[in-house]
């Protein structure tokens, strides 16, 4: 019976997020992380992520998931440093804020700037350790 229900929350979830995805930023760019995060900003990070995220890449970021499985996603293992090694915090906001394939972006309605920054953050230290030093971009 739960799986149901996670997965209409899903469906609607992903519709609201489409909806309200006016002001993303453009695919080309590749900003860098102006945030530090704080005890409070990481706790807030950790609420969107449980309500935004989790659904999809798991409460641990492990991508196994019964939706995921559903729709038939493959979700990197976010608990794996080399995971996200390659990607940059800008790649990852601006997944975040756009979306990519069937994950909708996270509206600047749903969460500011500076807590999808932080939401990066908190993604990235859900990795086995710490967090995996990310590539040094050309801003």
């Amino acid at each position: 019976m739960l799986k149901p229900l996670l997965f209409v929350s899903a469906v609607v979830l992903f519709g609201i997020t489409a909806w309200s995805a006016s002001g993303t930023l453009a695919q080309e760019e590749s900003p860098k992380n102006p945030v530090k995060p704080t005890e409070k900003s990481q706790a807030r990070a950790k609420e969107i992520y449980a309500v935004d995220c989790a659904v999809c890449h798991g409460e641990t970021g492990d991508g196994k998931t019964d939706l995921a499985k559903d729709m038939q996603l493959t979700l990197g293992d976010w608990t794996d440093p080399k995971t996200l090694a390659a990607k940059s915090d800008g790649d990852l906001f601006t997944v975040i804020r756009n979306g990519k394939d069937k994950m909708p972006p996270e509206g600047v309605g749903r969460a500011k700037n500076d807590e999808v920054w932080n939401l990066v953050i908190y993604i990235r230290s859900l990795s086995k350790g710490q967090p995996a030093a990310a590539p040094s971009a050309t801003n």
